[in-house]
C-alpha cells in the first residue's frame, strides 16, 4: 500500500509541477536567419566548438571556419561570431589580437556588403568574459541582428545595454546547452 502511495504521489508531482511552474522557453517571434550558416570565432574561444554542436544538432546546414576570411562568405546566407577571447587561441591560430580583430571586422565588413546578417553568440559565460573579450563584444555585438548569450556571461549586463542601445534582439539563456532551441528557431 504504502509503494502504490508513493508511486501515485510521484507521478502526480511529476505531472503537475512541471504545469505549476513551467520553464520559461526562449522563442524567436519568427526565424531572422536563412540556411546555410557560417560559424566562426571572434576571440578564437573554445565556445566555437560548442557553437557547430548546437547547430549540428538543430539540424542547420552550416560551415565552421574558426579563422574565416570573407572568401568563406561564397554561397552563405548567415554569418554567426561566437565571441570570446583567448590568448591560447590565439596563439594556437598564429594570431594575435590586432590580427584577429582585422580578421573578424574584413569578415563582418563583407558580410554588411553583401547583405549578410549577422548572429552573434556568446556561450563562455562569466569565465569568457574580461576586457578583450569585452572590446570585442563592443566592436561586433551592436552589428548583429540578434544576440544569444549565456546569462552568468551578462551579470554586468553588458549585452543588455548595447542590444537595447542598437535595437537589437537579445536571448539569454541559463546554460550553453539552453541555446539550442532559441540557435534553432531563428532560422527558416
Amino acid at each position: 500500500m504504502m509503494k502504490k502511495t508513493f508511486f501515485t504521489t510521484f507521478l502526480l508531482l511529476t505531472f503537475f509541477i512541471p504545469v505549476m511552474f513551467p520553464q520559461e522557453e526562449k522563442k524567436v517571434a519568427s526565424p531572422l536567419f536563412e540556411q546555410p550558416l557560417l560559424i566562426t570565432s571572434a576571440g578564437q574561444s573554445a565556445e566555437v566548438r560548442l557553437a557547430s554542436v548546437l547547430a549540428k544538432r538543430g539540424e542547420l546546414n552550416f560551415i565552421l571556419s574558426k579563422t574565416a576570411t570573407p572568401k568563406d562568405l561564397e554561397n552563405i546566407k548567415t554569418l554567426a561570431l561566437v565571441l570570446g577571447v583567448s590568448l591560447k587561441g590565439l596563439g594556437a591560430a598564429g594570431l594575435d589580437i590586432a590580427k584577429e580583430k582585422e580578421r573578424v571586422n574584413l569578415l563582418v565588413e563583407e558580410a554588411q556588403k553583401k547583405n549578410i546578417p549577422l548572429l552573434c553568440l556568446h556561450l563562455g559565460g562569466e569565465s569568457r568574459r574580461g576586457q578583450l573579450s569585452d572590446a570585442f563584444i563592443s566592436i561586433f555585438l551592436p552589428k548583429a541582428k540578434m544576440v544569444i548569450v549565456v546569462k552568468s556571461g551578462n551579470k554586468d549586463k553588458l549585452f543588455t545595454r548595447l542590444c537595447e542601445e542598437h535595437k537589437i534582439p537579445l536571448i539569454e539563456v541559463e546554460k550553453t546547452v539552453d541555446t539550442l532551441e532559441p540557435l534553432k528557431n531563428a532560422f527558416k
